[in-house]
């Protein structure tokens, strides 16, 4: 039996280990509590120092099985000192309910020009090419073969943050 538990407590070792190496918390971690609502924003204001920072982060695994991790950052500082106007095309290329239609039926695994056309909200195929076209310049999609279309990987949880600041 001794020998048993040995070998248990090397695998869980091992596991701890991989778990570290991957970046996860092994599972034996204990989760933020439940009713600490502002966990996060502890952990970023003893990493920034004043003026502060902006962060979003976000583990997410689509409807079509896809899993993408993110954490971007940026210096408050160098948010307000920033020209906003070149924000203007890459948010004004979401600010249409048939981009955002086309993005979420993206993320949900619809890829190719014909499934999207398929869908009763999405227009023409002209028009439908003109939205991929607009989304596919500001980077919110991008091209992965004649006729498809994937939502890159880095900008899955930024999308996602955009549209959760959108909530009121």
């Amino acid at each position: 039996m001794a020998e048993e538990e040995s070998l248990a407590d090397r695998v869980a070792r091992l596991e701890e280990r991989v778990a570290r190496l991957e970046g996860r918390p092994p599972e034996s971690a204990e989760p933020p509590d439940a009713e600490d609502a502002f966990w996060a924003l502890r952990g970023l204001k003893e990493r920034a120092a004043d003026p502060g920072a902006v962060l979003f982060t976000g583990s997410v695994t689509l409807p079509s099985g896809e899993h993408y991790e993110w954490q971007q950052g940026h210096p408050a500082g160098d948010l307000l000192a920033d020209d906003w106007a070149q924000a203007a095309d890459t948010l004004g290329a979401l600010a249409h309910p048939v981009r955002l239609l086309l993005v979420r039926e993206i993320l949900h695994g619809a890829r190719t020009t014909a499934e999207l056309a398929a869908h009763e909200g999405l227009g023409t195929t002209g028009q439908l090419y003109h939205h991929l076209r607009r989304l596919v310049a500001a980077g919110w999609l991008r091209t992965t073969a004649r006729g498809q279309y994937s939502v890159p990987g880095e900008r899955v949880v930024p999308l996602l943050a955009v549209l959760a600041a959108t909530r009121r």
